[in-house]
């Protein structure tokens, strides 16, 4: 007869999520995530694999749950530029946040530490980008059809500029102690919509 479950796989797996959010992949070993965690290394491999496949499956829950508004501010009806330069804005606050700053974003920190080498996390990372590149870029096509952008801006190129950026506060803003450093990047850039 199967043993019942004396966890929730899902709260362990958020409290997996929060150990690698905060120490990153390589500085996690499998005793700190069975203490963390509050189950044994056998009920750990035996519900999520080893420490990579938890990983994998932390990050895609990650992936699943973070920033719900993306979505919904980019592609809400109206005018696009004022919800593109909130977005930019409202990164750049989170960078410089005492509370948000040191952990940063998932994805960004993944990228940073395994994308270089590991193939896997790497594709999630890319996925990830693509998605916000795809939606910044539909809403400066929409922002260029509703006379916000100039005729003669490439809604493709800034998207990338912008992904790239939105990606570079979030790696200044875990080291940097300057946060005018970061602001005033993100409102240099957002001049470039005008």
């Amino acid at each position: 007869m199967a043993r019942t479950k004396e966890f929730d796989p899902a709260a362990a797996l958020q409290a997996a999520l929060d150990l690698f959010w905060a120490r990153g992949y390589e500085a996690t070993s499998m005793a700190d995530l069975v203490e963390h965690l509050g189950i044994g290394r056998a009920s750990i491999y035996a519900t999520f694999g080893n420490k990579h496949e938890l990983y994998l499956k932390a990050l895609d829950r990650y992936l699943e749950t973070r920033d719900p508004r993306l979505v919904e501010e980019l592609s809400a009806p109206g005018p696009a530029l004022p919800a593109v330069r909130t977005l930019v804005r409202r990164f750049a606050a989170e960078a410089t946040a005492e509370n948000e700053r040191l952990r940063g974003c998932l994805v960004t920190n993944s990228a940073a530490e395994l994308g270089p080498h590991d193939p896997v996390v790497a594709r999630r990372v890319e996925l990830s980008w693509e998605q916000i590149e795809t939606l910044l870029y539909a809403a400066l096509i929409r922002a260029r059809a509703q006379g916000e952008l100039p005729a003669d801006r490439d809604p493709r190129s800034l998207s990338r500029m912008l992904l790239v950026l939105l990606q570079g506060i979030r790696v200044v803003g875990k080291a940097s102690t300057d946060p005018a450093r970061i602001r005033d990047a993100a409102e240099e850039a957002l001049r470039l919509l005008d």
